[in-house]
């Protein structure tokens, strides 16, 4: 949701000429029983018309954001390469609150190969693409690992030097949270809200003995809203592989020992928690959330078998209903084979 600057701008006045390619092979009405005189494809491309710079240059530019919010995200980037004016507007913060508005039917996917943020890289599916954009020079040198990520930014965990990183991977901004002291860095799950108008974010992390504590972007500091409730089991054994999941400003946490959910809600600071048994004969699960709902995703091993299924939350029950697989014939590839599997 947050937008880039790019290098490359038309180097035109702040108001923009609109160029429109039209057929040359147009018919005047009184010589409509004449037939149309052809044109060259030659002539046709270079046949132009440059629209009135009076007019457009007055275009309100409310309409303009309200139009480009609602782009795919690729078209951002041609977008601002228009002119100066254009360029200037997609990085205000009124556009930014007019993307925070738009549902993005087609998230991005974000991960990294071989613990290295510089070979990160982005998967559109709706054009079915990856990108692969340089990543900013964090100034630790150690292993950096993305942990979470809400409204298009993404947050790095720097596991040796203990600092926590958010960073925009389009603009390549990035701020440095405030240092905090955990127990064990690499046992800790976190989880990451935006607010409701998309103007400031929260991260949470927790650890498995129940601390916990909670940064605000508004402040730009860490603070420790209470303790966990008696009522939920200490320790927490987390799933670690499965990193928390947020539904408006609810985080939930994948834990074991009894299974099922812990959850925390950013508002109003209350715990929560879930038992909800595993489905039968599955393992490697990442929990995940689609358009509001909690969802598992797992390997469903059976006979040699194995194939890739996912399970929804049902509220009424509490209890996993599989909703969709993995098709038979990709199934195969996996039959009689050890497999693990790491789900984005």
């Amino acid at each position: 949701g947050r937008l880039i600057e790019l290098g490359s701008v038309s180097n035109n006045d702040d108001h923009c000429s609109f160029v429109k390619e039209v057929k040359s092979d147009t018919v005047k009405t009184s010589e409509a029983m004449c037939p149309p005189s052809k044109k060259s494809r030659r002539e046709s491309k270079n046949h132009e018309i440059v629209m009135e710079e009076d007019i457009w240059r007055e275009f309100p530019e409310d309409l303009f954001e309200v139009v480009s919010a609602r782009l795919p995200i690729a078209s951002f980037f041609r977008f601002r390469a228009v002119c100066r004016k254009w360029n200037s507007l997609l990085s205000s913060h009124s556009f930014s609150q007019e993307c925070a508005q738009v549902e993005q039917p087609h998230p991005w996917f974000y991960t990294i190969t071989h613990e290295d943020t510089n070979t990160g890289a982005m998967y559109n599916p709706l054009l079915k693409k990856w990108h692969h954009p340089s990543m900013p020079s964090f100034p630790a040198k150690e292993i950096i690992l993305p942990v979470t990520s809400a409204g298009g930014l993404v947050c790095f965990l720097d596991i040796g030097n203990r600092n926590f990183f958010v960073c925009n991977p389009l603009t390549q901004a990035f701020r440095t949270l405030p240092s905090r002291s955990v127990h064990d860095w690499s046992r800790i799950a976190v989880g990451m809200t935006l607010s409701a108008k998309g103007n400031a974010y929260e991260i949470m992390w927790l650890e498995a003995n129940g601390d916990y504590e909670v940064y605000s972007s508004v402040c730009n500091s860490w603070t420790r809203p209470g303790s966990l409730p008696s009522h939920i089991k200490l320790p927490l054994d987390l799933n670690f592989r499965s990193q928390a999941v947020a539904i408006d400003q609810v985080l939930y946490f994948m834990r074991a020992n009894p299974d099922g959910l812990v959850s925390y809600n950013m508002e109003s600071h209350v715990w929560r928690q879930f038992s909800i048994p595993l489905p039968p004969h599955s393992t490697d699960h990442i929990l995940a959330e689609c358009r509001g709902r909690i969802i598992l995703i797992g390997l469903l091993t059976k006979n040699a078998a194995t194939c890739v299924c996912i399970w929804e939350l049902q509220k009424m029950t509490l209890l996993w209903k599989e909703v969709d697989r993995m098709p038979n014939m990709m199934c195969l590839e996996f039959y009689g084979r050890q497999v693990r599997m790491m789900c984005l």
